[in-house]
């Protein structure tokens, strides 16, 4: 029996200063492959002074994506990076060991913003390397059937990202004019589809944004219909052999670990460096299995 396309709702959360839909990790979908969050963003109206304003926070043992679809953001981090970021660029960072970011308004864009930012877990031979930052200006794209799709990471139908991950994995932002279109996938792969802008008929599914369309491993290929012209992220890669354990903005192998970290972000540790923003720093909540300090650290 072909393998079925279960869609899962996700839930709203306020990323900085606006409402975000996360529709990964969830109860039932952990990861696709090494991809182990998802928070599609927006669309909102933003201005000059006031957009995502996420203030300095950590990371452990992930890379972030940034991908927007609409208007720009703007990156410090403890590297020194600041990087402006628009449609059809990526802002790729790898935490390793330990990185501090934030990411503030433009001061340049008046308008909507919206994308989404993905987090991949990664393996243990590179999770504890010196952090890094990339920005990557121009990907390329693909054309097939109903389809223009720009190859975020891995490699789709030999057209190669030039992003570096960890992992065996694919991210694509395909934009389906109406009607159906047969998407090619391996049967290694698992898969999940992220609807942005209108509803999708995932095999024999429908999903719609605010919801994500998990594909588990054994189809060679999926059929995606839309009404009307729509946007998408697929999703997908071999499922993630080690465990993933992770707690606010830390990746790691289990609570022992997230302790640690959550207490050297609290403490000012020497993991952490600092980020020049204007921003404040965001403090991390208590892990519910730490023991609850009387007093603040100084």
């Amino acid at each position: 029996m072909e393998p079925s396309v279960e869609v899962l709702d996700g839930h709203e959360a306020i990323v900085g200063r606006i409402r975000v839909r996360r529709v990964l990790p969830q109860r039932k979908l952990r990861t696709v492959g090494a991809w182990c969050f998802a928070d599609h963003m927006g669309p909102v109206e933003v201005t000059e002074t006031s957009g995502l304003d996420v203030g300095p926070h950590p990371h452990t043992c992930l890379q972030t994506v940034t991908w927007l679809t609409d208007g720009a953001v703007l990156h410090r981090d403890s590297l020194g990076s600041e990087q402006l970021i628009r449609p059809g660029q990526m802002n790729l960072m790898t935490a390793g060991r330990g990185v501090v970011h934030a990411e503030e308004a433009a001061r340049t864009y008046h308008g909507t913003l919206q994308g989404i930012q993905l987090w991949v877990a990664q393996p243990e031979a590179e999770r504890f390397d010196q952090p890094d930052f990339k920005h990557i200006s121009q990907l390329p794209q693909v054309e097939f059937g109903r389809v223009v799709a720009t190859v975020l990471a891995g490699n789709f139908l030999d057209v190669q990202s030039p992003a570096p991950f960890g992992r065996d994995l694919l991210g694509l932002d395909a934009i389906i004019k109406p009607g159906t279109t047969i998407f090619p996938l391996r049967a290694d792969y698992e898969y999940a589809v992220v609807a942005l802008d209108g509803a999708l008929d995932v095999g024999e599914s429908t999903s719609k944004p605010g919801q994500i369309a998990s594909l588990r491993i054994g189809r060679d290929e999926v059929a995606i219909s839309a009404a009307t012209s729509t946007r998408m992220i697929l999703l997908g890669g071999v499922p993630f052999p080690e465990p993933v354990f992770m707690w606010w903005n830390f990746v790691g192998r289990n609570a022992d670990e997230i302790g640690t970290f959550y207490r050297e972000w609290r403490d000012r540790g020497e993991r952490f460096g600092e980020v020049d923003s204007t921003l404040d720093r965001i403090p991390a909540p208590p892990p519910p299995w730490e023991p609850i300090r009387s007093t603040p650290a100084r």
